[in-house]
């Protein structure tokens, strides 16, 4: 079973504004450790009316359905929403039969949407925090923020723009330390030790 790596991220524009309509999208970066390189692809989608969480949802949602077989994923994105929801939400809720004490379940549609996903893999999410320098999260914010002011959906995995980007911002000085090649084992130490 392949290890794949995601790196999600969600962006909903005009959130501030009350009068108008709030365009979304949801990204990300998956990576295989193919032997001694990173094999990449990207996805992203867009909505035309949303909030933040369902972009997470969807960020979610859209890279499970897409991989072809079963795998396991370690799933990194930097909504606690997601994350939370999907290692500590979600399993009660499914075990009181979709309910929770609060009151009614916020996006209950795309939270079985995911469910219904995650049974074909094996899921390990974990959080990061946003916008702290941390370049795959960058990029996955980069194809979402994108798709939402764009509009756009990928399709499926798509031949990832992810060394170009970087590159383009190494030209600027940053991320000049950034090891793009590291193994699984050099970038994620904490998974080996489980």
């Amino acid at each position: 079973m392949d290890t794949v790596f995601v790196h999600a991220d969600e962006s909903c524009l005009g959130n501030q504004f009350k009068e108008r309509s709030n365009p979304g999208g949801a990204g990300g970066l998956v990576e295989v450790w193919r032997g001694s390189t990173w094999e990449r692809r990207d996805y992203w989608t867009s909505e035309p009316e949303t909030t933040n969480n369902r972009m997470a949802l969807r960020s979610a949602i859209e890279v499970l359905r897409a991989l072809k077989k079963r795998c396991e994923v370690r799933f990194v994105s930097d909504s606690q929403y997601l994350s939370k929801g999907i290692t500590e939400w979600m399993p009660s809720w499914k075990s009181k039969g979709w309910k929770r004490k609060g009151g009614e379940i916020k996006n209950i549609d795309l939270w079985k949407e995911l469910d219904h996903e995650l049974r074909r893999h094996q899921l390990r999410a974990a959080w990061v925090r946003g916008h702290t320098g941390h370049p795959e999260n960058e990029y996955a914010d980069f194809l979402a923020t994108r798709a939402a002011r764009e509009q756009t959906k990928s399709t499926g995995l798509v031949s990832s723009g992810f060394e170009e980007w970087l590159e383009g911002l190494r030209e600027k000085g940053q991320y000049l330390d950034y090891m793009e090649f590291r193994s699984p084992l050099e970038r994620y130490p904490e998974d080996q030790s489980q």
